[in-house]
């Protein structure tokens, strides 16, 4: 990890840039990429399945044999894990529905909102290096409470051509049946386009790497929406003196394990804290099986002291981390001063490993800084609000003529007439 003391606000902005590719490389590789599928489909997506993920496979979509064996291949215990991840997340993401609320802004002039299911969505769950079966539960979950009549999944096969047990499991937990082998920035542009195989939707949700958040930010230039450009993983910790080091530890490392693209941020008031973390992160690393990846990881990572706390907070609020730890004894304080964060966890015992996973809250967060315009998925992102208004005759009389005066006013006299017509 780089470390650094006090560094001046002028030098934030390149502290809080992101690791990533050649921004021009990427783009051209990931624009070829989605005009090979839009324009040859299906097989577009096998020859870059083979490519990409060395499998061979005849068809892309799951059957409904491999979904119901998935579940023979999983021990009791996991299925029970995943089954308790659902429920709570069923229960915080069902909270978040809404009543219609009725409003009279005039006499006569009554106005509400009614949220509609986003009819077709797409999710994608990584499976490269680590198939992410705890997103389908995060994704699937809240799609079903709103009530989208077609969910497509679309996730990369292993190299025996087969999707991860545990993803097909938590699909058929949620509802999802059409699920297809498909990675990368060629599943985002299978569901964006279409194909043969797999229908086109309206809006695609999930993380990935930064080829599958290239794809989809240009996909929702074409008319395509999408959740949030929610790349690589990241954590930023605030840690005291008071903190166990070893906590702090594990927290950064179970975030650099996800890729050599993540990145991990340590901010503290004191070297104390900062130099008994590094000890343990050297000390834990060792035991990891994705030591090398974290590895990559830690090397792109930093280490931030800050003698005033003020700046420290500032500074997170600059860098808008995707996970921020406050491993704190006055980690509350803190909290109400954060504005730029995907999810908060608050003290000693919230690791952030228990919100990616059961909590019950959504670890589909915004990355890269978008934390400062965009919140995490949640109940609505699967939903469009419509607004509805009805007058009656006597409300017209009353709001009519307002309406007439500003329409005149911007001399829009058809405007005035649609009102007028109706007085008279």
């Amino acid at each position: 990890m780089k470390y650094l003391v006090n560094p001046a606000v002028s030098e934030w902005p390149q502290l809080c840039t992101r690791p990533q590719l050649e921004l021009d490389f990427l783009e051209s590789s990931v624009t070829n990429i989605l005009e090979r599928v839009r324009k040859s489909g299906d097989a577009a997506l096998k020859e870059f399945t083979q490519k990409f993920d060395g499998a061979v496979v005849e068809s892309l979509q799951v059957s409904k044999a491999e979904i119901a064996s998935a579940s023979k291949m999983l021990s009791t215990e996991l299925k029970a894990a995943i089954l308790t991840a659902s429920k709570n997340l069923e229960l915080f993401h069902a909270a978040q529905q809404r009543s219609i609320e009725k409003i009279e802004t005039m006499p006569g002039v009554t106005c509400w909102r009614k949220a509609t299911p986003i009819q077709k969505v797409g999710i994608y769950i990584p499976g490269g290096t680590a198939p992410l079966f705890s997103t389908v539960l995060m994704l699937g979950i809240p799609a079903r409470l709103a009530g989208c009549t077609e969910v497509v999944l679309c996730t990369p096969p292993d190299k025996n051509g087969s999707i991860n047990a545990a993803i097909l499991f938590a699909a058929e937990l949620t509802g999802i049946t059409k699920i297809f082998k498909a990675g990368g920035a060629q599943a985002i542009a299978a569901m964006a386009y279409g194909t043969e195989s797999i229908p086109q939707v309206s809006k695609i949700f999930g993380p990935g790497n930064q080829y599958v958040t290239k794809a989809k930010q240009i996909v929702s230039q074409q008319g395509i929406a999408i959740d949030m450009p929610a790349g690589p993983s990241e954590v930023l910790v605030i840690a005291d003196d008071a903190a166990n080091a070893a906590y702090v530890a594990a927290d950064l490392l179970s975030q650099a394990e996800h890729g050599a693209d993540s990145q991990v941020v340590l901010t503290a008031t004191t070297q104390t804290i900062l130099d008994k973390v590094q000890a343990e992160v050297n000390k834990q690393l060792e035991g990891l099986p994705r030591k090398d990846l974290a590895q990559e990881a830690l090397s792109n990572s930093l280490a931030v002291r800050f003698d005033s706390e003020t700046a420290l907070i500032a500074f997170v609020n600059a860098y808008a981390p995707e996970h921020l730890i406050l491993n704190t004894s006055n980690n509350k304080e803190i909290e109400a001063q954060i504005v730029n964060a995907g999810s908060i966890f608050l003290g000693a015992f919230t690791p952030e490993a228990v919100g990616d996973y059961a909590s019950g809250t959504n670890h589909t967060l915004p990355t890269n800084g978008f934390a400062k315009a965009f919140g995490g998925v949640s109940l609505e992102s699967f939903t469009k609000y419509i607004t509805v208004q009805e007058i009656t005759k006597a409300g017209l009389q009353v709001i009519g003529p307002i309406v007439e005066t500003m329409a005149e006013a911007e001399q829009l006299k058809a405007h005035a007439q649609a009102v007028r017509v109706r007085l008279d």
